[in-house]
């Protein structure tokens, strides 16, 4: 062991050391002979930076690579991986085409499922079910979506290479730890060679760049990445077991974990607003996270500490029994959840603004719809929820155990799922706004809560006497539920008063309404500040919003004290949010104004939902 961590150990600090004096040279040549990235409206660089950094990443794994396993013994070391050497040349060929010589999307894509059809050829395929052609084809998918996935996340300094740096460590640490079916010292080396190469070019790629990486780089490195991620194990019965399919398929899922949500979350929102997928743009987790007030290195940053906490878990997995495990990927992939449906929320894509002057049909389309209807996925949510609370009561009463009752607990899921959801219902658990959480709502969430978890417990001891199932169960759930729920409304609003800065900039603004209209109004004056607008905080005539603050903007008063919210603040501008008869109310706020002798520009939101 000793002696086979010195030879990686050597292969990593020689990789570095090549790319470290390669890349410079790279850099040189690329600026010399006008192979650099020239900034669009679609790309997020702001200056020229020289192309083919992924010459140098190929060039060190590869070169270090060959050297060490002929050195060390080229049948043991280098024969049983020359394929993926082989055809990860080829996916580098193919990169390097396009940086030069720009290709069609479809030419490109034909070109990965040929070299990847090859390698699955050859016998290096995912082996996630007992079906031969099922796993043929995952594993073309899954070779050919990751090496996209690390094109696509390849969108700013330092992203792509830093997150791919990341996750061939914890690929090092598992083989290390736990080679299963693969050869471990030639795994090995290869991974630590392309550690190596990562870090030597990261040096120069972390923001500010001075060298991008190139189709040549992203699709080399995400090609190698998807094959290191198909050297475990495999299930050994059909179906396999719980703990077998988790180990199996959930640790290469998430040791690449992050190239995988990017590219998802962006293809379904260009999918949502109608805009190819293909297409370039300002619209990954990165971009908007810089739209909500972060730096290009904290955003980058945030992505690495996703990708490190996906790593861990990873990790983890073999060493956690499989309840604790199952919760532990559970809870994770709700914090993830929340996250990314808030970075959704964040306005990327070029819309006429719902404040405008125009007399034209004015709208946020898609969004709006998305928001006024979201009420369906606050249901699911709390679905999943309920099951993750229950699940999670159970583990902790039996000690992460499942026992002889645990058919008794799936029998019993169902009608904890129906009750708690009924139970938040008939409270109006649904009728409340995220963004307005207070104590108000917590309350009303502990008795939706008590009532969701009391009316089972009854059900269940009519029906089978609770036979042998513990009643402790319950009482656990009721706390675990409690936890989920509250940070599940309260995540939202924590995250948006926790990153927005207030303008102070501007004419002093009031919102006419602080339901999810009046948010929009907000979003609006936030993410344009060509606006010119302050807002102060919001006038609503619902008595239950009054005192509380949404998106840190407190809820001055109802309308019967518009005149003298107007004088106090100095409002300069009142924005009347309401979906019907916001004729009538700007109509009338004019009126007042007038009356109380006030100049202030009321101006309606122009909203249309089709």
């Amino acid at each position: 062991m000793e002696n086979l961590l010195v030879y990686n150990l050597l292969a990593f600090v020689v990789a570095l050391a090549l790319s470290l004096g390669l890349t410079p040279l790279v850099r040189s040549f690329a600026r010399r002979t006008g192979r650099v990235a020239v900034p669009k409206d679609t790309r997020w660089h702001k200056k020229e930076t020289a192309l083919l950094g992924g010459v140098a990443v190929f060039v060190s794994t590869m070169a270090v690579w060959l050297a060490t396993a002929s050195a060390l013994g080229w049948d043991a070391f280098g024969k049983p991986y020359l394929p993926i050497a082989l055809c990860a040349s080829g996916m580098f060929v193919l990169g390097l085409i396009d940086d030069l010589h720009t290709m069609d999307p479809q030419h490109k894509l034909a070109g990965q499922i040929v070299l990847t059809s090859i390698l699955v050829f050859l016998g290096f395929r995912l082996e996630w079910t007992s079906y031969k052609t099922i796993d043929l084809f995952i594993s073309i998918l899954w070779i050919v979506g990751i090496t996209n996935a690390f094109n696509l996340l390849d969108n700013m300094d330092g992203l792509s290479a830093g997150v791919a740096f990341i996750a061939a460590l914890f690929t090092f640490l598992l083989h290390l730890s736990s080679p299963g079916s693969a050869s471990p010292e030639a795994v090995l080396l290869l991974t630590a060679s392309f550690l190596g190469a990562l870090l030597g070019f990261l040096v120069y790629n972390f923001n500010p760049a001075s060298i991008f990486m190139g189709d040549a780089g992203s699709l080399f490195i995400g090609f190698v990445m998807a094959c290191l991620m198909t050297m475990g194990g495999s299930v050994q019965t059909v179906g396999g077991n719980v703990a077998n399919l988790l180990s199996v398929i959930a640790i290469p899922i998430l040791i690449v974990f992050i190239p995988i949500v990017d590219t998802g979350f962006v293809s379904f929102m260009r999918k949502l607003f109608r805009r190819p997928i293909s297409q370039g743009g300002k619209d990954h987790s990165s971009h908007r996270m810089v739209a909500i007030g972060l730096s290009e290195k904290k955003a980058v940053w945030v992505l690495y500490g996703f990708s490190v906490a996906s790593g861990l878990i990873a990790l983890a997995i073999r060493h956690l029994n499989t309840g604790l495990t199952l919760v532990l990927i559970a809870f994770y992939l709700l914090f993830v959840l929340f996250f990314w449906i808030y970075l959704g929320r964040v306005k990327v894509y070029s819309e006429k603004s719902i404040l405008s002057e125009e007399s034209a049909s004015v709208l946020t389309p898609i969004l709006v719809q998305i928001t006024y209807r979201r009420r369906l996925f606050e249901v699911l949510l709390d679905v999943v929820l309920i099951a993750v609370a229950y699940y999670t009561a159970y583990l902790l009463r039996f000690e992460g155990q499942v026992g002889e009752d645990f058919d008794f607990f799936l029998r019993s899921l169902p009608i904890m799922l129906a009750c708690q959801t009924f139970a938040f219902y008939i409270m109006g658990v649904y009728r409340g706004i995220w963004e307005s959480t207070g104590i108000k709502d917590l309350i009303g969430y502990v008795k939706a809560i008590t009532i969701g978890t009391v009316m089972p417990m009854l059900i269940l001891l009519f029906i089978y006497r609770f036979q042998s199932f513990s009643r402790a169960v319950f009482v656990i759930y009721w706390g675990v539920m409690l936890v989920l729920v509250s940070l599940s409304r309260l995540s939202f609003r924590l995250l948006d008063e926790g990153v927005r800065i207030p303008s102070r900039k501007g004419d002093r603004a009031l919102i006419y309404g602080a339901g999810i209209g009046g948010q929009f109004a907000l979003k609006e004056i936030q993410n344009n500040p060509d606006l010119g607008l302050q807002l102060v905080g919001f006038v609503d005539d619902n008595p239950r919003l009054r005192g509380r603050k949404i998106k840190g903007y407190p809820v001055l008063g109802g309308g019967e004290n518009l005149g003298e919210i107007i004088r106090a603040q100095d409002i300069k501008t009142i924005i009347v949010s309401f979906r019907r008869a916001g004729a009538e109310k700007a109509s009338d706020i004019r009126t007042l104004c007038d009356t109380l002798g006030v100049k202030a520009e009321v101006r309606q939101m122009q909203v249309l939902l089709t």
